[in-house]
């Protein structure tokens, strides 16, 4: 296969996209006129996805933060957790706006933002992925452990841990400042583009970075995730509290669903375009190589909306949260109509039953 891809920062490691003009394959097999649904999903699926899921994204983790910055001094362990996975999620759609310029207008930001965004997004990406592992762990221990982990358990050290994982994901994620760069697109040199250098070096970067990719931002959290989850529904199944036992268990189950649902697709399609890139498959039409850049582009989406569904799997299911949030909404917003007067009592148990006097 000839150099027909540009590896561009917006992508899992690196989003693709196509020189649509004269786009070869090996043996001068070429495909020209094909382009045009690719052109479609790249320029208006994907703009409109990203555009959907960052005001989802932003809405749902920005109420999450608040509610947990609110009530700061009396945060759970679990509740650390939700913090930075909530600032991690908001970091990784600061980016959708430039991955969204970048695609219809070309980057226009410069080369020094074009690092700074590929590091944030690489960075949230794997501490994402990562913290969602380590509230499944904490679960594990709060519930298959429960006296055993009354030591470890404390504000202190998940503090530490988070702040570990922070500098790890950041130490994995600063090669992208090198090989990251911006350059103008082959066929059109006034169109720029933010993306991976495939020369030399680089390119064996771009392999090692999407197996790290595939371990860190999956396999190893799935596989921690499956476990901790697994055990935590074992035990609650021979205890005797039937109602939360059901409820948790549901939860369990749903979150580990969710995860596998949303990027297992991404993952399998990336691998197979892995493949083909050092060779091991062969694409002998220019279809087959449409149809799975088309994959890439519509599974990436469906991961990404993991990051609209956090806020309501790992929060806004819990009674307490909610509260909360309805208690920061009658504080901040008017919750009744403008023709009516509204009284919200401050105490969290009946902040949801805020009382309207109409005139």
């Amino acid at each position: 296969m000839s150099n027909i891809t540009k590896y561009t920062v917006f992508d899992l490691p690196d989003y693709q996209t196509e020189d649509y003009d004269n786009v070869s394959f090996v043996d001068s097999f070429t495909c020209d006129t094909e382009n045009d649904l690719l052109r479609l999903y790249h320029t208006v699926f994907q703009p409109l996805i990203y555009s959907i899921v960052f005001l989802l994204g932003l809405s749902g983790n920005g109420l999450l933060l608040m509610v947990l910055l609110q009530r700061r001094a009396h945060l759970r362990i679990t509740d650390i957790y939700l913090l930075h996975l909530a600032l991690a999620d908001l970091l990784l759609l600061f980016t959708f706006p430039f991955a969204v310029s970048d695609v219809l207008t070309g980057w226009v930001f410069g080369n020094f933002m074009c690092k700074i965004v590929g590091l944030l997004y690489r960075l949230n990406l794997l501490c994402g992925s990562l913290l969602l592992a380590g509230i499944g762990f904490d679960r594990y221990l709060a519930i298959v452990h429960v006296v055993s982990s009354l030591k470890t358990r404390r504000p202190q050290t998940v503090h530490l841990i988070c702040a570990l994982l922070w500098l790890f994901c950041l130490a994995i994620s600063m090669p992208n400042i090198v090989f990251i760069s911006v350059e103008p697109r082959r066929n059109d040199p006034t169109w720029l583009q933010c993306h991976f250098n495939i020369h030399a070096i680089h390119a064996h970067w771009l392999l090692v970075s999407r197996l790290l990719t595939h371990l860190l931002c999956f396999i190893l959290p799935l596989a921690i995730m499956g476990y901790c989850y697994t055990a935590i529904v074992f035990t609650l199944y021979h205890s005797q509290q039937s109602l939360e036992k059901q409820g948790a268990i549901r939860l369990a189950m749903v979150v580990t669903l969710v995860f596998c649902l949303c990027w297992l697709p991404y993952n399998i399609t990336l691998f197979v375009d892995t493949l083909v890139s050092q060779k091991v498959l062969t694409l002998k039409t220019c279809q087959s190589r449409i149809s799975l850049s088309l994959a890439l582009i519509v599974t990436e989406s469906i991961g990404f909306s993991h990051c609209c569904l956090n806020p309501i799997l790992y929060a806004f299911v819990a009674v307490h949260f909610r509260k909360e949030l309805l208690r920061l909404l009658a504080k901040h917003f008017r919750v009744c109509g403008p023709s009516t007067r509204c009284f919200s009592n401050t105490s969290v148990s009946e902040v949801a039953t805020t009382t309207c006097q109409y005139n």
